[in-house]
């Protein structure tokens, strides 16, 4: 199982090589590709911490994910770029109060009720961004300019280039890898993992259950705004969609492609989930049938989830200990 998980880790690494090599050889178009699937892969995470690890399905996700965009949106000046060294701990900070708040209040039920209640949380703020003129209402808001990482006539990155910023959301996605893997393998992790296999018992041993929820939907809330700022910058538009339950539900059914419990199989979804589209999005290959993509990818879903219920990475993990096994055999 050893020889297993020490594969696992290298084909981990292998990619992650391949993800700083990519633009050495890959087109604007796929970089730019790369560029969302990464930042969707950050998303992903944010979920898979409070879903895969600490048992709370929560569809309420996209609200800190709307949020943060929204708010680097409402703090960038028209046709000139906001300081990205004051807006992202800003969005930060702002999303983090957000799930805060909401924590405190949802973290009070279980189950279905808390389903329900984290979804009604982010449509609430939909319906803000949609029906005031807060957020732009139902056009939303246009970022022009990129944020800068200027400081003063210095600016290490320029983040209105295309390879810059997809190293920069590159570098954010592998720190919210480590930082999520450090934090699951602490003690915290650890008592997170047993709660969500028996949270009576861990209450019984004298956890304060609730803070731990509470911590870790903080942190998830936290991160998917990450993902939310990293969006409205790329795509420098943001509108009211991108907090609705539809958002909450795509990035779910990552962790379902994926796998969920693993931190990489969370990134696996992404990528899977977004190239799968990708792939029955072209005519060249499906004809008028492209357009009815949606069906094909409805399909493609429920087949993983028929044949791997772990999702594609027990499809990585099965062929690391069976290439663990040839070599030890």
């Amino acid at each position: 199982m050893q020889d297993s998980d020490r594969l696992i880790r290298w084909l981990i690494v292998l990619g992650a090589v391949c993800l700083a090599l990519f633009p050495l050889a890959g087109s604007t178009f796929y970089l730019q590709l790369l560029t969302k699937i990464m930042i969707m892969a950050i998303f992903a995470m944010s979920l898979d911490l409070i879903v895969g690890y600490t048992g709370l399905v929560s569809l309420g996700q996209s609200a800190y994910f709307g949020f943060a965009a929204y708010m680097l949106a409402l703090a960038s000046p028209k046709g000139a770029a906001a300081s990205l060294w004051l807006t992202l701990p800003g969005a930060l900070a702002a999303t983090a109060a957000l799930s805060l708040a909401i924590g405190l209040l949802v973290l009070r039920t279980a189950g279905i009720y808390f389903i329900m209640v984290t979804l009604a949380f982010a449509q609430m703020l939909y319906y803000l961004f949609h029906d005031t003129g807060l957020g732009g209402g139902s056009d939303g808001i246009y970022i022009h300019v990129r944020p800068s990482l200027a400081l003063g006539d210095f600016n290490p990155v320029n983040l209105a280039d295309h390879t810059h910023f997809y190293y920069l959301v590159f570098a954010l996605m592998l720190g919210a890898y480590l930082l999520l893997r450090a934090v699951i393998a602490s003690p915290f992790g650890r008592v997170l993992v047993a709660i969500r296999e028996n949270p009576v018992r861990v209450r019984s041993l004298g956890f304060q259950v609730f803070n731990y929820k509470l911590g870790a939907f903080v942190l998830a809330g936290t991160l998917a705004g990450l993902a939310g700022y990293l969006s409205a910058c790329q795509f420098g538009f943001v509108n009211p969609e991108i907090l609705s339950w539809h958002y909450s539900g795509i990035v779910l059914m990552m962790l379902l492609l994926g796998g969920m419990g693993r931190l990489y199989g969370a990134v696996i979804g992404a990528f899977a989930f977004i190239l799968v589209q990708e792939l029955f999005s072209l005519e060249a290959l499906f004809g008028d049938f492209a357009r009815r993509w949606q069906l094909s990818m409805g399909v493609f879903i429920v087949l993983v989830v028929l044949l791997l219920p772990r999702g594609l990475s027990d499809l990585v993990e099965r062929l690391g200990r069976g290439a663990a096994k040839r070599a030890a055999g």
